[in-house]
């Protein structure tokens, strides 16, 4: 018996018909011998020890596992922890790929799956752009790098439970790109699109909230909450507990989208303005906003103002003039009357929309917009013939008085706050302490700090709401003790407001990367670490209030140097959010030592901003703590930040 293998027996009968094979059966496992590993496939597969297509943008293995296909060197490949960590979340996302698959197939053997929707995973070939490449943790989808759940309960959950006749179907995600056309004097100038997410899979139930007498648990707890951004109801106790979640449609906004297309009305001089505005201004108004709620700003506050608010409008083009100026370096009698055609348009509309004593909603939206975008572009000696922003603020005061706004928010513990209050508030509270008065709406502010209730802060600008209520609550007391408190009495109020703050603190590992694995924002973590940035420069502000205040004490050493680690934990640079922290770097700054290292990481700040460190308040914070920097360092004592901007004649929001 031969135990020759066939394929082999070539033979001399059959030269056409088995020697073809042979040589080709031959070639093939020389060119196998021959095979060396290429070193240009994607990192995801090299990771997989996988052999790549080399497909672009995205290679075919990546493509059906629903994976990030990076060609780039990422962060986490020279790093053997940040690599394991990376292959155990991309094994995670393989297996959730193959239950699907698995659970479509039970599914569609039955006959009862809803008709044109596909249970294959998102794809970069199910998009008409790039935009999977570098998508972001979904808030819902559990296909996503930096989402965990118990795999075990999941797969019992979808595998082995009997759904109800025709209750259920399996899990589908479907991503709707929705197109929004802008026009100018009725001629189409852009168009943008987004992509949105809507899906069935149903992650692991939220866990129980604790009772406001039990202490609250460590972050390492809740791996869940950590990595991705779901926002649950929120507890019968409001914001008692570090851990109050985000709330990604917390305002309600006085312009409702009832249209996909904005109508903006504009001259034909003035169209570039508009233009420059929209593509370069816009997205610097309101980056943490942008970050909890993306594209509400824009869709949902500033183009609806846009169009219907002529003197907003004119107030966005004057705006827009001066960052055209500022950034490229504009000079002439041409640009200057573009930014002061516009600004006395806008004050010219204020006036008389006053005088009728009507419309007294858009006369607060464009007022408020003309002191805060005001904080966002310009150089720090760029000066206007112009009332003071406080002045501004005065009429603004009256206007939210005229609409009722503090009782609205008084009474929105359950309820969405109105958005230009929200605003009005964050220039109250911290423009307050850069005149040494007590914010207007003070005793507002602290009937919600007692109800436990939020106001729409954290979302906006990045702050708890408690550490901002609390900053109110220092501004009243430094004006108190202006007004010359007692000493006793003030040292007493010093001492409760500490303990208070204290109330507000985390706990251990409350600090942490913003990132998320995938390179997206966490908006939760960078609201806790910008919170505590707010913390810390709150109690260096309370400490100054103390008689005999010294910021070579160790304590105030000790704190400016907490505040420099924390800043290490948000993200800098052009994209970043050190124009959202100006405050904090003005309060820790002023009371920075030669020696101290908050110097240090704030000069590594300006140069990651670049030439963007000259405009807007972060230009003129700049320029007042070097101004304060170098008479305290010459005269050895210390220097009120307040003294120096009095000195030099500057009317600065620092906010």
């Amino acid at each position: 018996m031969s135990t020759q293998p066939m394929g082999t027996t070539t033979g001399v009968t059959a030269p056409n018909m088995a020697g073809p094979k042979a040589a080709a059966a031959a070639a093939a496992k020389q060119s196998a011998k021959m095979h060396r590993r290429s070193r240009s496939g994607c990192f995801t597969c090299r990771l997989r020890r996988k052999k790549c297509d080399e497909g672009k943008p995205a290679c075919k293995a990546c493509k059906h596992l629903g994976l990030k296909c990076e060609y780039k060197r990422p962060m986490w490949w020279s790093n053997n922890e940040q690599r394991r960590q990376q292959k155990e979340a991309i094994k995670t996302i393989i297996r959730r790929t193959k239950l699907s698959e698995k659970t479509a197939q039970m599914v569609s053997m039955g006959g009862d799956s809803p008709p044109e929707l596909s249970y294959s995973l998102p794809t970069s070939d199910t998009f008409s752009d790039t935009l999977d490449r570098t998508r972001s943790v979904s808030v819902d989808s559990q296909f996503s790098l930096g989402y965990e759940f118990d795999f075990n309960q999941q797969l019992e959950a979808s595998c082995f439970a009997q759904p109800p006749y025709g209750a259920a179907y399996a899990p589908y995600e479907v991503d709707v790109k929705t197109e929004r056309q802008m026009f100018v004097n009725d001629v189409p100038t852009r168009r943008d699109s987004s992509i949105s997410t809507f899906n069935t899979f149903q992650g692991p139930p939220p866990p129980p909230q604790p009772l406001a007498t039990l202490p609250s648990f460590p972050a390492e707890a809740w791996p869940h909450e950590e990595l991705c951004e779901i926002p649950a109801p929120a507890p019968e106790a409001g914001l008692a507990g570090p851990q109050r979640q985000l709330d990604f449609n917390v305002f309600e906004h006085a312009h409702p989208t009832t249209t996909q297309q904005a109508v903006i009305h504009v001259d034909e001089c003035d169209r570039r303005l508009l233009d420059h505005f929209i593509d370069n201004v816009l997205r610097l108004i309101f980056p943490v906003l942008e970050v909890t709620q993306h594209g509400s700003a824009r869709s949902e506050v500033i183009l609806p103002a846009l169009e219907s608010n002529k003197c907003y409008l004119h107030c966005c083009l004057s705006i827009s003039a001066l960052h055209l100026k500022a950034t490229q370096g504009l000079q002439g009698e041409s640009i200057d009357n573009d930014i002061m055609r516009h600004r006395y348009a806008t004050i010219s509309e204020l006036c008389a929309a006053l005088n009728r004593d009507t419309d007294h909603a858009q006369i607060l939206e464009a007022t408020l917009g003309m002191i805060f975008f005001q904080c966002t572009v310009g150089r720090a000696d760029d000066c206007l013939p112009d009332i003071p922003w406080d002045q501004h603020f005065q009429a603004a005061t009256s206007l939210v008085h005229k609409l009722d706004m503090p009782r609205q928010l008084a009474e929105s513990s359950h309820a969405r706050p109105p958005f230009n209050m929200t605003l009005a508030s964050w220039i109250d509270i911290l423009g307050a302490t850069m005149l040494g008065r007590a914010p207007q709406f003070a005793d507002t502010y602290r009937e919600k700090h007692l109800a436990s209730s939020g106001s729409g802060l954290c979302e906006l600008m990045g702050c708890d709401d408690r550490v901002m209520y609390l900053v109110s609550e220092i501004a009243c007391l430094e004006a108190l003790k202006i007004d010359g408190m007692d000493v006793i009495q003030l040292c007493n109020h010093i001492h409760a407001l500490a303990g208070q703050i204290d109330l507000t603190e985390p706990g251990p590992g409350g600090l942490a990367y913003a990132y998320s694995s995938t390179g997206a924002i966490r908006p939760r973590q960078l609201s806790n670490n910008m919170t505590a940035a707010f913390r810390l420069a709150a109690r260096i502000y309370l400490c100054s209030l103390v008689p005999g205040f010294d910021r070579n004490e160790g304590s105030i050493v000790e704190l400016v140097s907490k505040l420099a680690d924390c800043l290490e934990f948000i993200p800098a640079g052009p994209e970043g959010f050190d124009r959202s922290l100006v405050w904090p770097f003005l309060v820790g700054g002023s009371a920075a030592t030669a020696d101290s290292p908050f110097r240090r990481v704030f000069q590594g700040r300006i140069e990651q901003l670049g030439e963007h460190a000259e405009y807007g308040s972060f230009g003129r914070v700049v320029r007042l703590l070097q101004e304060v920097w170098r008479q305290s360092d010459e005269r050895g004592q210390n220097v009120h930040w307040r003294d120096v901007m009095q000195q030099n004649g500057w009317h600065f929001l620092l906010i």
